[in-house]
């Protein structure tokens, strides 16, 4: 069975076997399933395989028998993955093979050096998770709207890569294409940094008295929420990405090193200018981030809408906006300490702010702006 069978409409056919049946691999199994691919199960944990086979993720490797898979799935942890690749390449000689882990260049760099066919080999990433792990958090929906980096070697072939984007696309992902290193610059500063200022600051809640973490409101969450993610992965990934990270935290350094020294002294002369200039840089970077579906980004108004903590109180919340025609950019949740009450927080465009808030107001909700 040729490795380079058409795709007709560059969609899979199968069958695909996923090597590692965690979080990614056994949602990738999900999702194909759902589209009627035929998928095979192989991982070095039994319970996690039979788990995933279980949750309807794919049938045990054994039962494939002797056919040619189309695609092979490595979704092993990093430090192994150039292993089981070039593992897969050999026990597969007909079959494409990809890998998902999240570092690019270094696998890279290892595979070349293995003697394996580089042209059925691409690399790529797909930036979606969750803070749980294993194959019971797995989702068929998970990759849905979410980026996928393919990241062509030198020697992989055009089918190869027509087979990688196939995959993303079948999974209902939005494909881009970077070189390795490119992917590695780019997801150090914007996914490997947020796990690091995340993990130090929630490192500071360590012994914490109960009475002041019980004044925390969303702004801690929001910026502790992936502090929550598994540590042996993270050794992992920052270890193979370790170049790239240190060149941004050399500027993170540099910046609290800035800062520190402001602090020290806050009424000497200019003190205040910079501490304005730095939370100012902060607003010039935070409006660069994409906005809704990948967009431009978009500043959007806010509201607090105050409601009972009871059943059905935001159902019918969410129920009325879509009455009076106002479409939702975002939602957040918080409650407020002490009282059975919750706090809608509500993004919409500018120009319907004003509207919302008098059309609830009429309607008897208590709406904070």
């Amino acid at each position: 069975m040729s490795a380079f069978r058409s795709h007709g409409r560059g969609h899979l056919n199968g069958p695909v076997v996923v090597i590692g049946t965690g979080l990614l691999g056994t949602s990738i199994g999900l999702g194909l399933r759902g589209r009627g691919v035929p998928v095979f199960l192989s991982d070095p944990s039994p319970t996690n395989q039979a788990v995933a086979v279980d949750i309807g993720a794919g049938q045990p490797l054994a039962m494939l028998g002797g056919e040619s898979p189309e695609l092979v799935v490595v979704a092993a942890p990093p430090d192994v993955t150039a292993t089981v690749v070039a593992q897969a390449l050999a026990d597969y000689p007909d079959s494409i093979v990809v890998d998902i882990a999240s570092v690019k260049a270094s696998i890279l760099a290892e595979m070349q050096g293995s003697g394996a066919d580089m042209s059925r080999y691409v690399g790529t990433h797909p930036m979606a998770g969750r803070e749980k792990s294993g194959p019971v958090a797995a989702r068929g929906e998970l990759f849905t709207s979410m980026p996928w980096v393919v990241c062509p070697g030198p020697e992989s072939s055009a089918a190869a890569v027509q087979t990688a984007r196939s995959l993303a696309t079948d999974l209902g992902a939005v494909v881009s294409e970077f070189t390795p290193d490119e992917h590695d610059q780019a997801v150090a500063l914007v996914s490997h940094l947020p796990q690091i200022m995340s993990s130090l600051l929630a490192s500071r809640l360590q012994g914490t008295p109960l009475h002041a973490l019980s004044l925390a409101g969303n702004g801690l969450r929001d910026v502790t929420r992936i502090a929550a993610s598994d540590p042996k992965l993270w050794v992992q990934i920052l270890g193979g990405n370790a170049a790239k990270v240190v060149e941004i935290l050399y500027g993170v350094r540099e910046d609290l090193n800035r800062l520190i020294g402001t602090l020290e002294e806050p009424l000497a002369p200019g003190a205040r200018l910079d501490l304005a200039q730095l939370i100012s840089e902060g607003n010039a970077g935070q409006a660069r981030i994409p906005g809704k579906h990948g967009g431009p980004p978009q500043a959007y108004a806010w509201l607090t809408v105050l409601v009972d903590d009871t059943p059905g109180q935001i159902a019918r919340l969410l129920t009325e906006i879509g009455e009076i025609g106002v479409n939702l950019e975002d939602l957040r949740l918080d409650h407020s300490s002490g009282q059975n009450v919750g706090m809608v927080e509500l993004s919409v465009l500018p120009n319907k702010h004003d509207h919302l808030i008098e059309a609830l107001n009429d309607r008897g909700w208590r709406v904070l702006q």
